[in-house]
């Protein structure tokens, strides 16, 4: 695959996209949007944007997404990726970046801007390496959403990681990526907006979300085809049923990855289903073959430093090391294990668990579609909080699930609280909050 950025280009500065013009950057079933005719509706719709420092992001589509983000970039406009599209969670964040001005770039106003009738300038536009491209938040699963700044020359060299950790996926040919997951998410960012753009793929320019759509998208695609996605959606596409054309690969992210779902995805679509690991604020580091593999590979360059509170990350595309809460087992060949959080660790009456465990537990129940357990707030000052799950499981009764966990969880983990609800609260990304489950659990018995 040509279409890659090598290096910093004229003055030192990075290209904001790389390849030929003619090459296909956005696809769909209505036809394919060349990166030359792309770069002529940003720069279109570059001269009409506000003039603001900072813009909120809100096209759910990828082709307008990409769009928006490119022509913002074009003003040197910081991109602010939202948690959520709630508007009371963009107004916050659009009032914590006030100063130099902020707006929202909604995909009503890129549809407005009809692409220019004259040739596209031949040029490639290009950034500064160590100007921020984009503020992206967490999720708010363990908490408030926090921000994390990302610079062009980070993107940059983390597209390049995840081109390396994933090409032979799918060879010399322009993979044609199709996705569950939002543009906004970080791992949105890297593997459906940097990877096209640096990394000469080719994306779908719609965001597909059930089955039927996943697979109408997948057929629209006419060469490699590599499925974004996570577990919970490929969760659903297996429970559908539903047909899927060849696959060069499928990448999931964003929640651990069941082996047993990897493996029945591998053997249902006949593609290797690799899982990369990363966060908001390392984005992606590591990978794996979770149908075969239990140990994390590092990408190149990534070295991690446990700490007695989570570990360290150091890699190419950091500009500081960063610490996780996350804790690893790390090995002699660099490769590691994951063992949960320290937030995620149990100790009751001298023994010990972890929620990710017990979670997985609960959702190797038959009949359990989704679950999740977590640990309640202590009802007394040192005190240790209650054991509780959520789980959805149509046929079953909360006594059916307390009895089945009761064969593998030693009675001080077992739930006090069950509550069985048609679906969980999960986000585009398949993610939980802890605050909404806190509220879910507070009629439980």
């Amino acid at each position: 695959m040509s279409a890659v950025i090598q290096t910093h280009n004229q003055g030192g500065r990075l290209p904001l996209a790389a390849g030929h013009p003619d090459r296909v950057l956005v696809f769909d079933g209505e036809g394919a949007l060349t990166l030359g005719e792309f770069m002529q509706q940003a720069r279109a719709l570059a001269a009409g944007l506000p003039g603001a420092r900072h813009v909120v992001h809100l096209a759910e589509d990828r082709r307008r997404f990409l769009l928006g983000f490119c022509a913002a970039a074009l003003r040197g406009q910081v991109a602010l990726l939202p948690p959520s599209g709630a508007p009371s969670t963009v107004a916050e964040i659009l009032e914590a970046h006030a100063t130099g001005g902020a707006y929202r770039l909604e995909a009503g106003r890129i549809d407005a801007v009809a692409p220019q009738a004259e040739a596209a300038d031949p040029a490639v536009p290009t950034v500064e390496p160590d100007a921020l491209a984009a503020i992206g938040y967490t999720s708010g699963s363990t908490g408030r959403p926090q921000p994390h700044a990302k610079t062009w020359a980070a993107f940059a060299t983390g597209a390049m990681q995840n081109l390396a950790a994933l090409q032979d996926l799918w060879g010399a040919a322009q993979p044609q990526v199709v996705a569950t997951v939002p543009p906004q998410h970080m791992y949105g960012m890297e593997m459906t907006v940097m990877l096209p753009l640096l990394g000469g793929a080719a994306v779908h320019a719609g965001k597909p979300l059930f089955p039927a759509d996943v697979a109408r998208a997948l057929h629209e695609a006419n060469g490699p085809r590599l499925l974004v996605t996570t577990p919970v959606h490929l969760r659903a596409l297996l429970k559908s049923g539903v047909a899927l054309p060849p696959l060069c690969g499928i990448v999931s992210a964003t929640a651990p990855l069941p082996r047993e779902l990897a493996a029945a995805a591998e053997d249902r679509y006949g593609a290797e289903v690799r899982e990369v690991f990363g966060s908001t604020e390392t984005c992606v580091f590591a990978r794996r073959r979770t149908a075969r593999d239990e140990l994390w590979t590092p990408l190149p360059g990534v070295r991690l430093a446990p700490q007695p509170d989570g570990t360290q990350v150091d890699a190419p595309h950091l500009p500081a090391p960063v610490v996780l809460a996350d804790l690893f087992e790390v090995h002699a060949d660099g490769r590691f294990r994951l063992c949960g959080r320290q937030a995620d660790l149990l100790e009751i009456a001298g023994k010990r668990a972890s929620l990710g465990d017990l979670t997985r537990r609960l959702l190797a129940i038959p009949g359990v579609e989704d679950g999740v357990v977590l640990q309640l707030e202590p009802d007394r000052p040192g005190g240790v909080g209650r054991i509780a799950a959520l789980a959805v499981a149509p046929g079953l009764e909360a006594a059916d699930i307390l009895e089945a966990l009761r064969g593998s969880v030693d009675p001080v983990f077992l739930p006090r609280r069950l509550r069985l609800l048609e679906r969980l609260p999960r986000n585009e990304t398949g993610k939980l909050r802890r605050e909404t489950l806190l509220e879910l659990l507070a009629g439980a018995p």
